[in-house]
């Protein structure tokens, strides 16, 4: 199963590839998709999909698969996407194989990239979801070499009221953008960890036990919490130039800072320094982290401060309107970061019913930033008529019971 599902990955549609790398030789600066198929994925038995580098607008009924669609562009970076569903669920009623694969004007130019999930439930645990870039087998973090993705969904519409650790997570995509090793630091802290709590679980006493767990908790903890402060202070001067020059004026500019105890402690401290305290702090806090069951600080606690720039309060305690347009400036601003650093392209940008809780004006404003930054938005709602604005600018595509196609 393992072969079928990765040879369809790697080779489909062979003489479009030929036909498409020929049109692709005079790509935008952007990053942008032009093909897309998806196979037993989600609702689509099958799907092909052909599209220019200006924005997609995907129009149809609650459930006809407009998310699914932007779902399956998420996959084409690491990580788990936008619903962060395990890969077992991602599966159509054809079977437990499914395959996104997609012709991408990526970062180096045209390329093939391609992911799926095979069958056979022993060889799903043991291999994981595949990824083909050009028909080559890759770890799934090569596709961020291709491809930058930054996504907003009506999920988030909480994230300045939820819990920290959507915040955590939602600043760490941003920082990930920046850092190809980021997410392999994360990784690394959070096995680290595991065998630290392990250890405490199970009762072990012994501190040299602990020594080699703590001191690579601290050692990627305090790259992990640098990262962060670092991306802040940028975002932050990167929301400063926009509000200089006027740009996304119909979205509030957002305060930032990045709070927790080593983030913290990189205030004042040198790094080196900071390593060590934390260290002689998981030291020092076995037997209160054993009481609690769990690793009571570290850079898995830290959490996103955002407040409303101009009336000086805190997110939360804005309108739900208020916190979407916070949101959105907030994304512009990263894809403008991310234009800034790579020489013009700006981020493949992946909006879901977007134009919720958005008034005339504000939509607007956000058809004229996506327009300005040059970027492929793939944006989904229910009524064609919230992105009149858009006009020619945009490419309108039918969704309707799994089925896509262009609009008249």
């Amino acid at each position: 199963m393992i072969a079928v599902a990765s040879a369809s990955i790697g080779t489909a549609a062979a003489q479009d590839t030929i036909d498409d790398r020929e049109q692709s030789d005079t790509a935008t600066p952007c990053l942008w998709v032009e093909r897309l198929k998806l196979t037993n994925f989600r609702n689509y038995a099958e799907v092909s999909l052909r599209v220019g580098p200006a924005p997609v607008v995907l129009c149809g009924a609650n459930g006809a698969g407009k998310t699914n669609l932007i779902e399956a562009l998420s996959l084409l970076t690491s990580g788990q996407g936008l619903r962060r569903a395990p890969y077992a669920e991602l599966a159509g009623p054809g079977g437990k194989a499914w395959t996104v694969w997609s012709r991408v004007n990526g970062r180096m130019g045209p390329v093939d990239l391609g992911t799926g999930l095979a069958g056979e439930p022993d060889e799903t645990a043991r291999a994981g979801r595949l990824v083909r870039i050009d028909g080559q087998t890759q770890p799934s973090a090569a596709l961020d070499e291709h491809l930058e993705t930054l996504w907003i969904t009506p999920a988030m519409d909480g994230l300045f009221t939820g819990a920290a650790s959507e915040r955590r997570r939602f600043l760490d995509r941003l920082v990930a953008s920046f850092d190809p090793r980021y997410r392999s630091r994360v990784g690394h802290f959070e096995r680290a960890m595991q065998q630290r709590n392990r250890l405490l679980a199970d009762e072990v006493s012994d501190a040299a036990r602990f020594q080699a767990f703590e001191r690579s908790m601290a050692e990627t903890g305090v790259a992990i919490a640098a990262a962060r402060v670092a991306l802040v202070a940028e975002l932050a001067s990167a929301i400063e130039r926009r509000r200089r020059a006027v740009l996304g004026a119909a979205f509030p500019w957002a305060e930032l800072a990045v709070t927790g105890v080593l983030e913290n402690a990189l205030a004042t401290q040198a790094a080196v320094d900071v390593e060590d305290n934390y260290a002689a702090l998981l030291a020092r806090e076995r037997g209160l982290d054993r009481a609690a069951g769990r690793t009571r600080e570290g850079p898995h606690r830290s959490d996103l401060m955002v407040g409303h720039g101009e009336k000086e309060m805190p997110a939360k305690l804005c309108s739900t309107g208020e916190q979407k347009a916070l949101l959105i400036g907030l994304i512009l601003a990263h894809a403008d970061l991310v234009s800034q650093h790579r020489g013009g392209a700006a981020p493949l940008l992946l909006l879901d019913e977007i134009t919720a809780h958005l008034d005339p004006f504000r939509r607007l404003a956000l058809f004229d930033e996506i327009s300005r930054l040059g970027c492929q938005a793939w944006m989904t709602g229910t009524d064609a008529q919230a992105f009149v604005g858009l006009g020619q600018r945009a490419q309108f595509m039918e969704v309707e019971e799994a089925r896509v196609r262009a609009r008249a």
